[in-house]
Order: C-alpha cells, then structure tokens, then sequence
C-alpha cells in the first residue's frame, strides 16, 4: 500500500467516479473526495467505495465544500484534510491511471530520492470513445504527484497547474486517461462554462493580477502558457482561431484522428477559441468585465 493521498474534485460524477478510484487497483492509502454538492449519485458511490476500500486497507474520506473555483477548491482539499501521507496526487473524477501506469506508480513511488519532489505523468485523451493521438494533444505532460507540503494548485481562473515550492520534478514512463463517459452535449456545455473562465482569465492577465508559471512546474505546461499568453494573444481576434485550427488539424496531423478527431480538433480548435474570442469582442464592445464563474450547472 502506497503512502499516498488522492484528491478529487467531483461534482454530478455519478458516471466516472467508480472508474476513476477502481483504475488504482487498491495500492493507495487514501482517497480525498471534496464535492460540491452533487445532486445525482455521486455522494452514494463513495460512500459504497470507500467500505468496499476499507476491506483492503484503504479509505475514501468523502467532504462537502461550496464551490468558488477550482483552485480555491484544491487547496482547500490540502489545508482542510489533514493529509500525512509522504506524497499527494491530484486527479479529475473523469480520469484513470492506466494498468501499466499502476504498475509503475506501484513500484516507483517509495524509491524516489529525496531531491524529487514532484512527479510528471503523462495524460493522453480519449473523445467519444478514440485516443486522440494526433494534433499535438498527446502527450500532455502534467504535475499530478508531490511530496506533501512541497506542492499547491496555483490560484488562477482558467488552466490551473500544481506547482511546487521547491525541489526537482522526474516524469515516469506510463500514462493517465482523461476518458469522461458524459456525452457531447455536456462536452459543449462545458466549454461553453470554460469559455467564460478563459476570457476573465485573460483580462486578470492583462491587468497583471494573472501571472505565468513561475515556481516549478511541468515545462511543457509553462511552456504552453507563455506562447499562449505572448504569442497567440498577439494575433487578430477571430484569424488565430482560424490559424490555430489549421496548426492543430493540418500541420500536427490531426486529421490522422479519423471523424472522432475532426469533431475534436474542430471545437476545441476552433469553435472554442472562437467562442473565447467572440465574448472578449462582445466584452470589449460594452467595456465590460467577464463575471466570475460558479460551478457548472448540470
């Protein structure tokens, strides 16, 4: 049994939580679930979890907390919790390590030296059913896994990341799955939700009370962040949705991801972004600031 936390956020996750906790294959300590609420069975299956758990030795400690955004959620998982296990993990209710990623996070994690603090996984997405391979969306490459105390989510609206205090980061091998069995309809739904974080977002960035990655984190993602924030909000509204789509699906192979992919690469690289774009306008127009966010309605 791994000296291990697991924190999940969960809200209406009657359809992934179960899948996300089995995918551990009963080798860690704990599980922190911190619910906003859920008015489907999210609440139920955790608590038939966690005694399915308890018979091996392990536990689901489930919280209720009201939701501001996701990263004053998280870090009220960590400082209201008591977690004193040796490493924390962060994982969404629609995620689930994959076997081989077990089986390496199993025979690792208690041999990590002591100048590593954090651990990078590697996440690959699967949409309406298909592993989206191509369009430079796998490998993304993430800090989920900290030494406790070493590590919190930064407090941003859109696009948070765990950072670490200090220390030095390792990336194992296997990887995670981010595989929501909700359907497109929740999918647009979502992003519509994200749409709204991300214009805020940007206008907290303009304003300077957004900042980049600046403590230790995955390259990649303070990599992403900076050619984000310098480069493609430096292009024309509207042309860089264009631009960013034709990258994703012509240049980075997307179309290589069959009709699943190219209703992927398409929403996500452009109707989304032009989504963004057009509420900047529309805010801009009347000299307004994007509201903040609640949780996402059902």
């Amino acid at each position: 049994m791994l000296d291990l936390t697991v924190i999940i956020l969960t809200k209406n996750e009657e359809k992934n939580i179960e899948k996300c906790v089995s995918s551990f294959k009963g080798i860690v300590k704990r599980f922190v679930i911190v619910d906003s609420y859920s008015d489907d069975h999210t609440k139920k299956i955790c608590f038939r979890l966690n005694e399915e758990l308890s018979k091996n030795g392990s536990k689901l400690d489930f919280y209720e907390n009201p939701w501001v955004d996701y990263a004053t959620q998280f870090n009220w998982a960590i400082e209201n919790t008591k977690i004193d296990t040796t490493w924390t993990m962060r994982m969404d209710a629609d995620e689930e390590l994959l076997p081989l990623l077990a089986h390496e996070v199993s025979e690792k994690l208690n041999a990590i030296s002591h100048e590593v603090n954090g651990i990078v996984l590697k996440r690959r997405l699967v949409f309406m059913g298909k592993w989206i391979r191509h369009g430079g969306r796998y490998p993304e490459l993430l800090l989920r896994i900290w030494r406790t105390g070493f590590g919190k989510c930064e407090q941003k609206v859109m696009d948070e990341h765990i950072v670490l205090s200090e220390g030095k980061t390792i990336t194992f091998i296997n990887d995670l799955q981010d595989n929501n069995q909700k359907d497109l309809n929740w999918w647009i739904h979502k992003h519509n939700w994200y749409s709204n974080r991300e214009v805020l977002d940007h206008q907290l960035t303009l304003e300077k009370k957004s900042e980049d990655l600046l403590w230790n984190t995955s390259k990649q993602a303070s990599r992403k962040r900076k050619i984000k924030n310098k480069r493609y909000y430096k292009l024309p509204k509207f042309f860089r949705a264009h631009l960013y789509f034709i990258y994703r699906y012509y240049i980075r192979l997307g179309f290589l991801d069959g009709k699943e992919g190219k209703i992927f690469h398409f929403l996500q690289a452009y109707w989304y972004r032009f989504l963004v774009d057009s509420k900047l306008y529309e805010c801009e127009k009347n000299g307004t600031m994007m509201e903040k966010q609640g949780d996402l309605k059902s």
